[in-house]
């Protein structure tokens, strides 16, 4: 396991958003993205129901990886207004052997690119602070946005898996990076 990591990691800018750490403050974004009907339908039921469910889900969920492994999901917010959009960030899976790339946006500000900006900073960040030599990812058969994206990233299909106890089966696609390389 790795050491407790002290700080938060330092927020990412784009050209249109910013990636920083969720807070409890998040919790009534948080309760509205993870009960989204695509949500639901593609990544899971997370049992987040009250504001109070969204700030265990923040504090277990990512403020846990940003001590364990110094990343995990980010709120994803527009640059010009501050407002939250979704979420983007790497997560360590025990039941994969690489940090997988996740992301979500709530409906309105979906096909608009962000996805693929926010994910190219956290690729970035990754590579360049946390060395990652190699990145998978994980969807949902039918999702094709998401294999859309994952595609845009450089991903390529690797294989059927399924996912601890869940019976559905999941996609990974993963990609290598050269050691060193920009």
């Amino acid at each position: 396991m790795s050491p407790l990591v002290a700080a938060d990691p330092p927020p990412l800018q784009t050209a249109r958003l910013r990636l920083r750490c969720l807070t409890p403050s998040d919790a009534g974004f948080i309760q509205t993205l993870v009960n989204d009907a695509d949500w639901l339908r593609y990544i899971g039921d997370k049992q987040v129901r009250t504001l109070d469910d969204a700030v265990a889900y923040i504090e277990n969920g990512p403020r846990c990886s940003y001590r364990l492994y110094g990343h995990g999901l980010y709120a994803v917010e527009q640059r010009d207004t501050g407002t939250p959009i979704g979420l983007c960030g790497l997560i360590r899976r025990d039941t994969l052997p690489a940090p997988d790339i996740g992301f979500a946006l709530l409906p309105a500000f979906r096909n608009q690119g962000y996805v693929t900006e926010a994910a190219a900073a956290v690729i970035a960040e990754g590579r360049q602070r946390h060395g990652l030599t190699r990145l998978l990812a994980i969807v949902s058969p039918g999702n094709e946005p998401s294999i859309a994206v994952i595609g845009k990233l450089g991903l390529a299909f690797e294989r059927v898996i399924q996912l601890g106890s869940d019976p559905r089966p999941t996609l990974l696609y993963s990609r290598d990076y050269a050691v060193g390389a920009d």
